[in-house]
């Protein structure tokens, strides 16, 4: 990681326009179907494993995730990780990131040691060198989304969804997508989207 000049980037209008801004998240809503990841799930894949690795892969393909507003700076990544909250032994919630591999054996098995790793001990795993994609799992719970979580300190992406339904023959899930307005505007954020779907496609 490392700070640039907003003025070299593609953000700099953005930059100047939002950093400031007392709420400067943007949250967009999307159903997106789930089918293939239901069925591997049904294969002995955790589903949000699986989930977590797709929403990876469409970031990683959108430029515009590398970069992220860290106080008044803007700090570009070279790579990018998912973080998942853990319950551990006594009840807490544990922060764990998760390195993304192109992989999907590879990250699962990253996923799964990771995440035992951080239940038991109750101990958070920080990649603070990588762009972090937050994500936050309501599993039990059917929820139209959720909007506006921003402390002023983190500022990274986040998705949060909650549990499937049935439509028709699909099986489908509702979930939010907030940004941070400087990283990226509301085209960057549903071409993220369409790429989840996409790659969520390409495990059927």
């Amino acid at each position: 990681m490392r700070e640039v000049d907003p003025k070299t980037t593609s953000r700099a209008m953005s930059y100047e326009l939002y950093k400031d801004a007392p709420m400067p998240m943007v949250t967009l809503f999307k159903t997106i179907d789930v089918t293939p990841l239901v069925r591997l799930s049904r294969k002995g894949h955790k589903l949000n494993m699986l989930l977590c690795w797709c929403a990876a892969a469409a970031a990683r393909r959108v430029p515009e995730f590398y970069l992220l507003p860290v106080g008044q700076a803007l700090v570009e990544y070279d790579s990018i990780a998912v973080n998942v909250i853990v319950e551990d032994v006594r009840g807490e919630l544990v922060s764990c990131d998760l390195p993304f591999s192109p992989d999907l054996a590879a990250f699962e098995g990253d996923y799964l040691a990771l995440t035992a790793r951080a239940r038991e001990t109750g101990e958070s795993h920080e990649l603070p060198q990588s762009m972090i994609l937050g994500t936050s799992t309501l599993a039990r719970y059917e929820i139209d989304g959720a909007a506006n979580f921003y402390s002023g300190i983190f500022n990274n992406p986040f998705l949060i969804w909650g549990k499937y339904t049935r439509k028709g023959l699909k099986k489908v899930l509702k979930l939010s997508f907030q940004f941070h307005h400087v990283q990226m505007d509301g085209q960057q954020a549903c071409q993220f989207l369409e790429y989840l779907q996409q790659a969520i496609d390409g495990l059927r």
